[in-house]
């Protein structure tokens, strides 16, 4: 029999299954074994078989005439199929509770932005119950008070957390998340409140997003995102996830990526290899994230003393505006403020989450962010303000995460969709693929070029010497 070149679902269900019985198994030893198991006539590639392992919920929700076909029954309506989809994880992570006829409702408003016109399906039960297994969308409790849901939902989730949490080392388990700073804020209730209504509307705030490791040794540099609209901060976000997995690329590591639900339809199509995403469950980040545990904290307490030191000094001078700044300096007194902090400071949040095993210790840096609490009071009670804010309130504005996580309308929703349809790789088929060159490899393609070149030559001579400073 002539060795297929393609993957039946079944098949993609068996290797599935395969990685489930062995998890420590490396993704080209699974593409190894899928090639002798099923006799294909070539190997996998690693972006298929990440594909097909992505998607094992879906093939384990299929029947037994869709196991059989070669290819996944194709969705009538991939665009629409998509953009609910992400509009529902949307609603998840800000807490909305869905009914099945509100999701249908949204699926015909949907239907009309596209002009699906006479295509538009009947969006009946039947339709409903396999749009949620294709996309493992379940009914979930809805609980009356925020607070308590928190705890239940952190009591729930933790151990199976921890288990993931367990295969990797500290240096590989990372959190990425983002913030919004209204970096002109002034330290005085009443102007400050005019000033976010403002903020809102012109470009006196920026977005951050953060990285780093739970040793603390490796902070990614900070994305800064100025005045934009969400679409576009989504864009950059999936660009620093992205940049993150070509440096583990490069280094020759595999990472864990800690994210919040409130990414879910940002990352899920995002064809990462060495990076391995874990979404935080709905209703457990504002306890358990190392961001939102103290290092978005450290950060604005850090950029809040350089703005207060500057306020100070304008109004020693008997400068008007003694808050202005443009967007330039705060950029690099954000910039010194993320550099400033500590990897004991970021290894001290990580382990505050309880995520991880620890023995009882004193906090060794609490005494740091006291002293620059205490500085910021001080610099409070300098400044001509007429009623004051506390500390906790200059540092943790809640409107500043608002804009953080500001809410994507239905036009971006389906801009973000058409963008992942138009990217979607096909993963039923074993092709060729060149994947990303490593350093090493970079390295020998250049020895190479530097072996061809005639010494004889006065311009190689010169081209030999730009090539070895490389």
């Amino acid at each position: 029999m002539k060795p297929s070149s393609s993957l039946s679902n079944d098949q993609k269900l068996k290797i599935c299954h395969h990685k489930a019985a062995n998890p420590s198994i490396k993704q080209s030893a699974l593409a190894n074994w899928a090639m002798q198991e099923f006799k294909l006539s070539k190997v996998p590639t690693q972006g298929t078989i990440n594909n097909i392992l992505a998607k094992r919920q879906q093939y384990e929700s299929m029947d037994s005439t869709e196991l059989t076909s070669k290819r996944q029954r194709a969705v009538k309506h991939p665009e629409l199929d998509n953009v609910l989809a992400n509009w529902v994880l949307q609603c998840q992570a800000r807490r909305v509770a869905l009914s099945g006829d509100l999701i249908k409702e949204k699926a015909r408003q949907f239907a009309r932005q596209l002009e699906l016109g006479e295509r538009t399906p009947e969006f009946s039960n039947g339709w409903l119950a396999k749009f949620n297994i294709r996309h493992g969308f379940k009914a979930k409790k809805s609980y009356g008070e925020s607070g308590s849901a928190d705890l239940d939902a952190i009591d729930r989730n933790m151990p199976t957390i921890k288990e993931k949490l367990q295969s990797y080392s500290l240096q590989d388990i990372y959190n990425m998340d983002e913030t919004g700073l209204f970096y002109r804020m002034a330290p005085d209730r009443t102007i400050a409140r005019r000033q976010i209504e403002v903020s809102k509307k012109d470009k006196t705030r920026l977005t951050f997003v953060f990285a780093a490791n739970a040793d603390g040794f490796h902070k990614m540099e900070p994305l800064i995102i100025g005045h934009a609209q969400s679409l576009d901060d989504w864009t950059h976000f999936q660009g620093m996830a992205t940049k993150m997995d070509q440096q583990m690329q490069d280094a020759n590591r595999k990472v864990l990526l800690l994210l919040d639900n409130a990414h879910s339809h940002v990352v899920r199509d995002l064809p990462l290899t060495n990076v391995q995403v874990f979404l935080f469950p709905a209703n457990t980040t504002s306890k358990i994230q190392p961001m939102d545990a103290g290092i978005i904290a450290t950060f604005k307490r850090r950029y809040r003393r350089f703005q207060l030191q500057d306020a100070i000094d304008r109004d020693e001078q008997q400068k008007a505006d003694i808050y202005k700044v443009d967007q330039l300096m705060a950029m690099k007194w954000a910039k010194a403020a993320w550099n400033d902090i500590s990897s004991k400071t970021i290894a001290n949040c990580f382990k505050h989450t309880g995520l991880f095993e620890r023995e009882t210790q004193k906090n060794e840096v609490g005494s740091e962010e006291q002293d620059i609490e205490n500085e910021l009071k001080d610099a409070i009670n300098q400044l001509p303000i007429s009623r004051p804010m506390s500390v906790h309130e200059l540092i943790n504005p809640e409107e500043e995460q608002q804009v953080a996580h500001e809410e994507i309308s239905d036009e971006d929703l389906i801009k973000l969709s058409s963008s992942q349809d138009q990217e979607e790789e096909e993963d039923g088929e074993v092709m060729d693929e060149n994947p990303p060159m490593s350093t090493k490899e970079k390295l020998n393609v250049l020895h190479s070029c530097i072996s061809f070149l005639d010494l004889s030559n006065p311009n190689h001579v010169i081209a030999h010497k730009v090539l070895r400073n490389i």
